[in-house]
């Protein structure tokens, strides 16, 4: 039976509970029982794990124009704290789950994230979607010392001792994602984004790649979040003697989009585009019809061929029905709980210190398949994927990395982006 989308986890089976509503703080974690790591960590935790159960957040938009995409985030968290719970919780103690709604903003990203850390006193944070709302967040993660678990790619130039990322990184998607359109012979490129921190900063990269690859980029063009009326942009890109499109819009300004590309006549053959913010579930709202044939960048896709791809896909599709798909971000995000889960039995802690101490090397068999955690810069390791979107509606591998890409977020290994952070 399909499950509610905003189910609570009241599950007597597995014992875990979600509380919507602030809740009390107990006795502290061992940082805040200590004084000198509490000293080190800048300030007492209020972490409480003296019971049978520790708390969690799970902070994402179940509300406004990110919503098409962030549902699916929740119930990939959701998923995974089951799963957990079902197979004896973390450190012998059940996950209980405190679910907020970041409503597509910011500013509430950040109120969100200081009411889990400073109120709800949850060990751990997994959520946020947009650039925008990452940056929103992290300087509360750093003045608290609190931990969040960032599932979506991103544009790098970024790490965070209290962020841990477990979407892309630049060199795990954007730059194989141009890498595949020089493969392709394309030379003329005409860039399409939001206007936000991601696709502004995408773009400058990609334009640094292209100087140093002998691609033009022939019109660069942005949209306000949750933008409707894409005919002025996609008249440019009709008359910009482009080859390929690179796509940054998010949430579902990519509906508009793509109907207004089909409109004006464009196709996937002689003017591909390449999106690095549409997966699986976005194709359904955008509509098979309109975006069949069309790239996509990411690091997973539920056409994956693993164990563990067969076992997540069943388990999912079993709690929310046979009609829901699966996608990059919530596989990351699902990914996230579990890793965290390892990284605290490595720790033999909740302590924020300790966790950061024993991150690296913690590894996971994951659906998109086995990752590994940097302990320098909070990233995982991946292997980078272009797909092309079926008629099916899922999306299937066209290329693959030679196994999984160590993560450069501020791409030192690239002589053309010196200078870009």
């Amino acid at each position: 039976m399909t499950r509610p989308r905003t189910r609570a986890l009241a599950l007597p089976a597995v014992a875990l509970t979600v509380a919507l509503a602030v809740s009390g703080c107990g006795s502290r974690t061992d940082s805040a029982a200590d004084p000198a790591a509490a000293s080190a960590s800048g300030g007492a935790s209020c972490v409480d794990t003296s019971g049978d159960t520790v708390k969690i957040g799970f902070l994402n938009s179940l509300s406004g124009t990110m919503a098409i995409s962030e549902q699916t985030v929740r119930d990939a968290l959701d998923l995974a704290a089951e799963e957990i719970n079902a197979d004896g919780g973390v450190l012998g103690k059940q996950l209980e789950v405190i679910g907020e709604d970041g409503a597509s903003e910011p500013t509430v990203f950040a109120e969100k994230a200081e009411k889990l850390i400073a109120s709800d006193c949850v060990a751990a944070v997994f959520g946020g979607w947009t650039s925008s709302s990452r940056k929103a967040m992290l300087p509360v993660f750093e003045s608290k010392n609190s931990l969040l678990f960032y599932p979506v790619q991103y544009e790098g130039l970024e790490s965070s001792p209290n962020i841990f990322y477990t979407g892309a990184t630049t060199n795990q998607q954007i730059v194989p994602g141009m890498d595949y359109l020089k493969e392709q012979g394309k030379t003329k490129v005409f860039l399409v984004g939001s206007d936000y921190v991601f696709p502004r900063t995408a773009n400058k990269i990609i334009n640094a790649y292209a100087e140093a690859n002998g691609i033009e980029i022939v019109g660069e063009e942005y949209a306000p979040l949750g933008h409707t009326d894409f005919s002025t942009i996609v008249n440019k890109l009709k008359g910009s003697g482009a080859d390929a499109v690179f796509n940054t819009l998010n949430g579902d300004s990519n509906v508009a989009f793509f109907k207004e590309y089909k409109n004006a006549g464009l196709g996937k053959d002689a003017l591909p585009v390449v999106s690095v913010s549409i997966a699986e579930e976005e194709v359904g709202g955008i509509g098979v019809e309109n975006i069949e044939g069309q790239l996509t960048a990411w690091n997973y896709y539920q056409t994956v061929e693993s164990a563990e791809n067969t076992t997540f896909v069943k388990a999912f599709k079993a709690a929310y029905g046979e009609d829901r798909v699966t996608s990059d971000p919530m596989e990351a995000a699902y990914t996230s709980l579990h890793l965290w889960k390892l990284m605290v039995e490595k720790a033999e802690s909740f302590d924020v210190a300790a966790i950061q101490e024993a991150a690296d090397g913690v590894t996971f068999d994951a659906p998109e398949g086995t990752v590994t955690v940097n302990g320098e810069n909070h990233h995982i390791a991946k292997t980078a994927l272009i797909g092309k979107i079926g008629a099916d509606g899922l999306i299937h591998t066209e290329w693959a990395s030679d196994g999984a890409i160590e993560p450069d977020p501020f791409l030192k290994g690239y002589d053309w982006a010196e200078g870009l952070s």
